[in-house]
């Protein structure tokens, strides 16, 4: 339901359009400016009781600022807080108001990827694309996986250098007969198996890359095994600076793994119907795919509305999921928005039914 009655320019007059017309409700809200520009999105579980704390606030609060500006208010009335954090989100994302902050910025989430090269590399980014790379994510803490991934490739001895670096494995013909010379320090300094000259098999390689992605599915704690091997070596020798070196790497390891496994398997259990109880009885049902709401509807009322929304799930999840490079940017933060609300009310999973 939208009240589409537009006050008076007046901040008394909004208030009293708020107070004559809002209800305690779930809701989105927006004020608006002179010019009908949205300034600011935002969504209670009481809208009348939210919109008017704006018009008691203090001078040198934000919402004063923001009424200051307003010549109109609008809102929907919405049947849930599910709902109401679903429509704020989607608002804010495709108006930008300048008042808001929430949604508007990138969060610092961030994907693994393999591209598809000889000799492939580890790489974080925080832009997936669809180039047939293979991904790990997503994760939050961008800065944070770069340093666990430069402690992954270094123990593993993975190459980090350009894509266009030329290669010379160990098992291609030479056909000069020269000494391969390494391209970089890390391979003198035992950091890189040097796919670049010699040093490695393709097939070596592939097994060392193999150990780094079952590592981060959580199906092996090979790399831990090794780094904690050179800390306690480190340790019997007293040679504490490298001990500290190793034991971070260990830490920043486990974080990645820790939060790789934990975002998957949180999202897995997303695919789902998930029934929101509403407002007066407008129970609504959300299809959902890892966290990605595919469809909203009501909830069934008999054996033959029940076995039209199953018919309909059905036919939304045939096939496998979309690559992480085609999903885009609004799907990705929309699918963590919803595993957070799950996350911060662990009590709403007893609401989801498993497709």
């Amino acid at each position: 339901m939208v009240d589409s009655a537009a006050p008076p320019p007046f901040a008394s007059d909004l208030r009293d359009h708020v107070r004559a017309h809002a209800e305690n409700r779930p809701g989105v809200y927006r004020l608006l400016g002179p010019e009908g520009q949205v300034l600011y999105v935002g969504k209670s579980i009481r809208v009348r009781s939210r919109l008017l704390s704006y018009f008691r606030a203090d001078r040198s609060e934000k919402a004063a600022e923001i009424v200051a500006f307003a010549r109109q208010v609008e809102w929907d009335h919405l049947p849930s807080e599910f709902s109401a954090l679903l429509r704020e989100f989607r608002l804010i994302r495709r108006l930008r108001p300048p008042f808001n902050v929430q949604h508007k910025k990138e969060r610092a989430v961030c994907f693994l990827r393999i591209p598809k090269e000889p000799a492939p590399r580890i790489l974080v980014t925080t832009m997936p694309v669809e180039d047939g790379s293979e991904y790990f994510g997503p994760v939050l803490g961008a800065e944070r996986a770069r340093a666990a991934v430069r402690a992954l490739v270094d123990v593993l001895g993975l190459r980090t250098c350009p894509a266009s670096t030329p290669l010379r494995l160990a098992d291609q013909g030479d056909l000069f007969g020269s000494a391969p010379i390494a391209l970089c320090a890390r391979a003198e300094l035992r950091r890189c198996i040097a796919p670049c000259a010699a040093g490695c098999t393709e097939r070596g390689y592939a097994r060392r890359l193999d150990v780094a992605r079952r590592f981060l599915r959580g199906e092996t704690d090979e790399l831990r095994e090794r780094l904690r091997e050179r800390l306690r070596q480190a340790s019997e020798r007293w040679i504490y600076e490298y001990a500290a070196v190793v034991k971070e790497r260990i830490e920043l390891l486990t974080g990645l793994r820790e939060a790789l496994v934990r975002m998957v398997r949180s999202l897995d259990a997303l695919t789902a119907l998930y029934h929101v109880k509403g407002h007066d009885g407008e129970d609504r049902l959300y299809l959902l795919r890892r966290g990605l709401v595919q469809s909203e509807l009501p909830a069934p009322r008999d054996a033959h509305e029940r076995a039209g929304v199953r018919s309909r799930a059905e036919r939304v999840l045939a096939g496998p999921p979309p690559p992480v490079g085609r999903v885009g940017p609004d799907a990705i933060a929309e699918m963590l928005l919803v595993e957070r609300w799950f996350r911060r009310n662990p009590g709403e999973r007893a609401a989801l039914r498993p497709l």
